[in-house]
């Protein structure tokens, strides 16, 4: 697969999800221990891994918060980085800019979405609460502002169904709001 994916000029492969039965302490370590090879693979045809988190990561398992206990030390750097979703990292209550920091160039892609609310519970989401980016309460200028520490090499503003049925809308009312609001 890897070298399949090299002849088609595919710079990044991301792991997007992990099923709920998978999202155990266990799992997450044989997971990471498997995704630390594919990173390696992936790297030796030139493509770079990843890991797109959503807000379950953050979440207490028995003392343990998984993207900060497992996630975070246990995938080598070297070989996968992070596509970082900040509406998901917000929903969850973490700071990205914090999160920069702590753990400085491991964040090459970022996924833009806002979202209307940032009040608990957290893990708690509906459609309605995803809205367009510069649209909602997520400080983008600020976590931007970061994008060196990150290690950011692109970005995406995703719309993921907003449930208003207009994606183009969304995306084209992001898209203004970056380039005259945020990225100015």
């Amino acid at each position: 697969m890897a070298d399949a994916h090299a002849e088609l000029g595919v710079d990044y492969c991301v792991q997007p999800w992990v099923e709920a039965a998978d999202r155990n302490i266990e799992s997450y370590k044989r997971m990471i221990g498997d995704w630390n090879e594919v990173g390696m693979i992936m790297k030796e045809v030139g493509i770079q891994f990843g890991y797109h988190n959503h807000n379950f990561e953050f979440e207490n398992l028995d003392g343990i918060v998984p993207y900060y206990d497992i996630f975070m030390p246990e995938m080598d750097a070297d070989l996968i980085t992070m596509e970082i979703d900040l509406f998901w990292v917000s929903k969850a209550g973490q700071d990205p800019v914090e999160m920069f920091k702590k753990y400085p160039g491991r964040f090459q892609l970022f996924h833009l979405k806002d979202m209307h609310t940032k009040e608990a519970p957290f893990y708690d989401v509906t459609k309605d609460d995803i809205s367009a980016v510069g649209e909602g309460v997520i400080d983008f200028k600020r976590i931007l502002a970061a994008k060196d520490v990150a290690g950011m090499k692109h970005h995406f503003v995703e719309d993921d169904n907003q449930g208003n049925g207009k994606p183009f809308e969304a995306l084209e009312t992001s898209i203004n709001n970056l380039t005259t609001r945020i990225l100015v």
